[in-house]
């Protein structure tokens, strides 16, 4: 086979370059007659020797050309048949989902549209336009390929019925939808180290205007030649010598993609002819179509700070935030215009050479008849129209791209494959991102009044049934791309542990429910070094005993470090690992405190854990991969493992919800209504650390605010990472919690001191929700008077009808 394709080649190539050679034939030719009419005059040893070495040199040179031909044709194919270019990992948003009957409002949906780069218009009929009118929005969603596959260009009409919507149709094919979504937001571009960025496009992502307009202005005679124009390049040496300086170029647009691809910038014959001789064999080797669209991709239009803009893919992005589908003729014509010296015609810096270049672009396409008239005079009144280009600016979100990187390291371990133009979808909700990078710096700001440390922060908010990741903030300056706290930052959860400790003991559910009575005493206990260590409630005080459900609601210490001894710490640690923390514990009596160090990330993978009913998924930002040809590359696994009970978890979360009624993060029942929401408070020692985990239905927030230097912040969850999560549920709509009421559980009722169970309605009762299974009979009633079993109370008579038949 192999030697079938370099036969071929070695055909094809010989075919095209014969004019090359065609000289030095007729040469030969010529000088073979002459030779001949004066072989009486000369000696005839004598010229057969010239003409002998003529040949032998004629041939050894034809042999040399050949060879360096091969060469070089090596080289072509090798760049050629693999990745040309490396081409930055784009990575995507999720993309944002519409159904009927969903509560969003058309300004959020408007909102999206303008991040994606929609054009508002009075009828949208083209890619990318959308109108709104009488509260029907109407939109020409562009077509785009999802990792699940193709989806076309479709005429959304999206209409809402107060602040919902009531109906999605489809004009494009007449017909009512349930859901549909809108195309991915590009966040960024995770670009290599070559100091070159592009987006590849391909002959059928892009107006057949583009090919036309690129061949009339830079090479004529594109379909006509064989990689080299002669002709084209004496009449450019002519030009340039008569006006005294370089003023017309002759290379063809292969000999540019040649130039561009293969050679360096220096100014030799022997470059100019490796140029041409290449240009050839790409010419031999490779079909005109192949050859424009790489040029598309390769050729130099801009720089965006220290990074190469190459490629019309990713200069439509630069200079109009749209893609090349989408491009005007006006636009393409100011594309092409740049082509002849991007720094001297920077249309952000020189827009007046920019838009005369232009306009000297669409007379030729006009001259041409590729448009009338009144297009052309239409289209030179038209301004540039540029974008700012901050759609592409880089390095956005840093937080979040860190764990994307750390993800892709593990998912492509190839890196070569990070850098072959893949598209990374992930679970960054953008709204949701920039509503949290807002709530922890603007509170941050106002906690700082009056401080003499610098305080900082971190936060992330995750998806509670999937474990999608939906934003990481890693402090308040949230652009700042070094130190993530919420990733790197380890530090003593506090409080955040108790729930762990409670739910280890709910989980025997015939030892402990949530009246059991625990100690609250003054203890002393021996850590593992011998030293003493007597834990104090945070006021000091002394409750003498309290219900297991009012230590966990008021955070009480004494009271949870009993519970914890009681049940072990082994278990304890068996608990905290199953909710998702992989690091070793140490087995101390401080550990049913928190004196365990912990990131913001994996803290709120414990959590995670709790809101989804102790079925834990596996935090992840990442999504899918898909190659540059769309090709499915990998897919997330669909993962859960149910690591605690579920009826268990559930009692846990109803004291997590009464918390946030009546306990340590009551502020959030005061601000939300009749919204019910979840959590827990954490400060650590001399109030260096402020924490607070909660969850609505939806989603879970951890939030960490303290010193980098580890220093007294003197602040509370309570009012230093709780002020955080209201403020960025304040920015949200959070929905109210409900969760499925799990088999064998029910309303009990207890008594309060004793924690004995009681019947209903009893002065001095508790009534929370129970295992009920696992309880035993109230033993008496209110009065007092001992209850049998089946409910008879104590010396009563029975009536004749319950002797008889019970």
């Amino acid at each position: 086979m192999l030697l079938q394709n370099s036969s071929a080649f070695a055909g094809n190539c010989v075919q095209k370059a014969a004019q090359f050679f065609q000289l030095h034939i007729m040469a030969f030719s010529v000088a073979k007659k002459v030779a001949k009419k004066q072989s009486k005059a000369a000696s005839k040893p004598k010229s057969f020797s010239i003409m002998k070495l003529f040949l032998r040199l004629f041939l050894i040179g034809v042999v040399v050309l050949g060879a360096y031909a091969f060469y070089l044709d090596a080289q072509i194919k090798h760049e050629f048949s693999g990745n040309k270019w490396e081409v930055p990992a784009q990575i995507f948003a999720r993309p944002l989902e519409l159904s009927k009957g969903q509560e969003i409002t058309p300004t959020e949906v408007i909102d999206e549209l303008t991040l994606l780069g929609y054009r508002k218009v009075n009828e949208a009929d083209g890619s990318g336009e959308y109108s709104y009118r009488n509260g029907i929005l109407n939109i020409q969603r562009r077509a785009f390929h999802f990792p699940e596959g193709a989806e076309g260009l479709r005429h959304l009409e999206i209409t809402w019925q107060g602040s919902r919507i009531s109906l999605i149709q489809d004009r494009t094919q007449t017909r009512p939808f349930g859901t549909v979504k809108l195309e991915p937001w590009l966040v960024t571009r995770m670009v290599s180290g070559s100091q070159e960025d592009r987006m590849l496009v391909t002959l059928d992502t892009i107006p057949d205007m583009l090919p036309k307009a690129l061949t009339l202005v830079e090479d004529r005679n594109f379909y006509n030649h064989h990689g080299v124009a002669p002709l084209s390049i004496l009449r450019a040496l002519l030009a340039n010598i008569a006006a005294g300086r370089t003023v017309q170029g002759g290379s063809t647009l292969t000999q540019q993609l040649v130039k561009n691809m293969f050679l360096t910038r220096e100014r030799s014959i022997v470059r100019k002819a490796k140029e041409a001789i290449m240009a050839v064999i790409i010419d031999a080797r490779y079909s005109k179509s192949e050859i424009i669209q790489a040029y598309l991709n390769e050729v130099f239009l801009g720089q965006n700070g220290d990074m190469a803009v190459h490629g019309f893919g990713l200069a439509s992005y630069f200079y109009f935030d749209r893609p090349a589908n989408e491009l005007s003729t006006t636009e393409i014509a100011t594309l092409v215009a740049i082509i002849k010296g991007p720094s001297y015609y920077n249309p952000r810096k020189h827009p007046e050479r920019v838009k005369e270049r232009r306009d000297l672009v669409l007379r030729m396409l006009f001259d041409e008849n590729e448009i009338d008239r009144s297009q052309y005079e239409r289209a030179i009144n038209m301004p540039l129209g540029l974008a700012s280009g901050a759609s592409l600016a880089s390095g956005k979100h840093p937080a979040f791209m860190e764990q994307v990187r750390r993800e892709l390291a593990d998912i492509l371990a190839d890196s070569s494959l990070r850098d072959s133009g893949v598209k990374v979808f992930t679970t960054l909700d953008i709204v949701a991102q920039r509503r949290a990078e807002k709530a922890l710096s603007g509170t941050i700001a106002s906690l700082q009044t009056n401080r003499k440390n610098p305080l900082q922060g971190a936060m992330v908010v995750t998806d509670s049934a999937k474990g999608e990741v939906r934003a990481i903030v890693g402090g308040k300056d949230y652009s700042f791309k070094g130190f993530n706290r919420a990733l790197g930052a380890k530090r003593p959860i506090g409080s955040l542990i108790k729930p762990a400790v409670y739910l280890s003991a709910l989980e025997d559910p015939t030892q402990f429910n949530l009246a059991t009575p625990l100690e609250d005493e003054p203890i002393t206990l021996e850590s593992r070094n011998g030293q003493q260590w007597s834990p104090l409630n945070y006021d000091k005080e002394f409750r003498g005993q309290v219900p297991l459900i009012q230590g966990l609601v008021e955070s009480l210490n004494v009271p949870t470090v009993n519970l914890g001894m009681q049940v072990g710490l082994d278990v304890i640690a068996d608990t905290i690992a199953r909710l998702g923390v992989t690091s070793q514990v140490n087995l101390v009596p401080s550990l049913t405190l928190g004196a365990v160090e912990l990131t913001p990330f994996v803290t709120n993978q414990m959590y995670q854990t709790l809101s989804n009913g102790g079925r834990y998924v596996p935090l992840h930002t990442v999504s899918s991969v898909v190659t540059a040809d769309n090709a499915l590359l990998w897919k997330k696994a669909e993962f859960y493992a149910q690591r605690t009970d579920e009826a268990a978890t559930y009692l846990l979360n109803y004291a997590l919800y009464k918390v946030t009624i009546d306990g340590t993060a009551k502020q959030i029942g005061a601000n939300f209504g009749n919204v019910n929401m979840a959590g827990k408070t954490g400060t650590t020692d001399d109030y260096r650390d402020s924490w607070f985990s909660g969850f609505d239905r939806n989603n879970v927030v951890t939030v960490w605010v303290g010193n980098d230097d580890n220093l007294p912040v003197n602040l509370t969850g309570a009012s230093g990472a709780l002020p955080v999560f209201i403020n960025y549920m304040k920015s949200q709509s959070p929905k109210s919690l409900s969760r499925r009421f799990p088999d064998g559980l029910g309303i009990a009722h207890f008594d309060a001191k004793t924690g004995a169970v009681v019947i209903a309605g009893c002065a001095g009762s508790m009534s929370v929700p129970a295992i009920l299974d696992v309880l035993p009979p109230a033993q008496q009633d209110c009065s007092g008077k001992a209850v049998k079993p089946d409910g008879e109370k104590e010396g009563e008579k029975k009536s004749w009808w319950e002797r008889i038949f019970g």
